[in-house]
């Protein structure tokens, strides 16, 4: 699909208008300049006028002469910066556009003109200033034309969160730590995160987890000279079981001693998502170290989609270590599963919620599949054929239905650039079993300090709110010849947030 914008030729707003193109056409083009060859022509203006910021929108097709327009404003309230300024030119822009191709296409966006990750934070937000709950909905409908469902979504996970995290406004104040292992044992198709196969790799392993227990060494250190707390805890990665039991051993040894306050953190979190890396003597380590939170991933319970995204394990493993990992004492296990693998359709993930109806998991996290940049199933979309945009709606209203029916409630969600169907990704949990972790990085209350390999700090300022990013390299190699020093600059920006306390 190439589409020529005229009236508009700022390239400031390329990339909004880009997305949401991206919302409607599989690898759409978007042109502020004239196309040789074009399927449609929209026709965008923007002005100021009286004290308002006005947009409209008309589209006309090559091919059969169609019409399709819209016209929106907003007042301009007191002077601007030019960030805001643009904020508010962008979203009347982008309110005028994604009408017309709405009523072109027949398509409406649930989400409307938001393409971000964290669309909660704009309610959350409302709470924080005191809006009521009324004009809070009235204006995410009105001025991203997010539907009442979407809407009523959000509100739940607030409320939800709210209640996890009664002092989720308060905890500016303390952080939360990330901490990286970026070796699984194979990679999936679907995958970007840091994640090397581990096999025949133990010297680099023995190289990164060095630099791994410097780090936690060092940033223990800050927290204790500076008397800040932990919140929460996670092991992502790649698997962090992918190392070996005396390997977890240690590290959580180091956890204890580097770290402040070990035994008051709400909550530490292991990834365990590959259950091929599970065994009893990891299990006997996660139990050593009061830790009984991790994750256990299907992903699907069709063996061949499994083959087919790269994932080595077997179905019947995934139950049988669900069942060790149970009998052993682990009483949080969360799983994920995904809605649109190649191949499958609403016959394979109803089978798939069927599967899991029979271990309940504490919590569930309904990913909806994301071709990311530069994953294998990106690189190669011809080979992995997945299901049309109807079919992957369906099979999240089934995921919706029975976490409904079987108590499980939303608590976060996050979206992603070129997720099918534009929907989201959402985590439910039955009472008393959300992940404080999911919530503090979604929701972007408090500093996540990243450690490890692939691990991305988020720096948030105490009192402006203001995000300040800073991210480990990826790769095993670049990060054991340079940790010294990622972990001294991580520690400057530390010491310039929380200055004053």
């Amino acid at each position: 699909m190439n589409i020529e914008i005229k009236g508009i030729e700022d390239e400031k707003f390329h990339r909004p208008l880009q997305l949401i193109a991206n919302l409607f056409f599989e690898d759409p083009i978007v042109s502020l300049r004239p196309l040789v060859e074009k399927d449609l022509t929209i026709a965008l203006t923007l002005d100021e006028v009286d004290g308002f910021m006005k947009a409209s929108a008309r589209l006309y097709t090559e091919e059969d002469q169609r019409n399709f327009s819209d016209e929106y404003e907003k007042a301009i309230e007191g002077e601007m910066t030019a960030k805001e300024r643009f904020r508010l030119e962008k979203n009347v822009l982008s309110h005028v556009y994604l009408t017309v191709l709405q009523d072109y296409t027949g398509i409406v966006q649930k989400w409307g003109i938001l393409t971000g990750m964290r669309p909660t934070k704009l309610l959350h937000k409302a709470v924080r200033d005191g809006i009521a709950t009324e004009e809070a909905h009235r204006s995410l409908k009105e001025n991203y034309l997010i539907t009442n469902e979407k809407i009523e979504l959000m509100q739940t996970i607030v409320d939800r969160q709210l209640s996890v995290v009664p002092d989720l406004y308060d905890v500016r104040n303390e952080v939360s730590i990330y901490i990286g292992i970026p070796f699984c044992p194979t990679k999936c198709a679907y995958c970007t995160f840091p994640a090397f196969a581990i096999q025949g790799k133990q010297g680099r392993v023995d190289s990164f987890l060095a630099g791994l227990h410097y780090e936690m060494r060092e940033m223990g250190k800050w927290l204790k000279e500076n008397n800040v707390k932990i919140t929460t805890v996670y092991y992502g990665g790649g698997t962090p079981t992918s190392i070996t039991a005396e390997e977890m051993d240690l590290l959580y040894d180091e956890m204890y001693q580097a770290f402040p306050d070990v035994e008051n953190i709400r909550e530490i979190t292991v990834e365990a998502g590959r259950p091929d890396t599970i065994t009893p003597e990891k299990l006997d380590v996660l139990k050593k170290w009061n830790i009984d939170r991790i994750s256990i991933n299907p992903q699907s319970y069709t063996q061949e989609t499994l083959k087919a995204i790269g994932r080595h394990h077997t179905v019947e493993e995934t139950i049988e270590k669900f069942h060790l990992a149970r009998g052993m004492g682990m009483n949080n296990i969360n799983m994920d599963l995904i809605i649109g693998l190649p191949g499958e359709e609403v016959p394979e993930f109803t089978h798939t919620l069927e599967e899991t109806e029979k271990l309940m998991p504490e919590s569930l996290t309904v990913h909806t599949l994301s071709f990311k940049r530069a994953s294998e199933m990106t690189l190669n979309k011809d080979k992995y054929k997945v299901a049309p945009r109807e079919e992957v709606e369906r099979m999240m209203t089934l995921a919706e239905q029975w976490t409904k029916e079987h108590n499980y409630t939303p608590y976060y969600l996050y979206r992603q650039k070129n997720i099918l169907g534009n929907l989201e990704n959402v985590g439910y949990a039955l009472e008393n079993q959300d992940s404080i972790y999911n919530i503090m990085i979604m929701e972007e209350v408090q500093t996540i300090i990243g450690i490890g390999c692939g691990a991305a700090s988020k720096f948030i300022h105490p009192e402006t709110g203001k995000i300040t990013h800073f991210n480990n390299p990826k790769d095993p190699k670049s990060y054991n010849e340079g940790f010294q020093e990622y972990t001294n600059k991580k520690i400057d920006i530390l010491n310039e947030l929380f200055s004053k306390y």
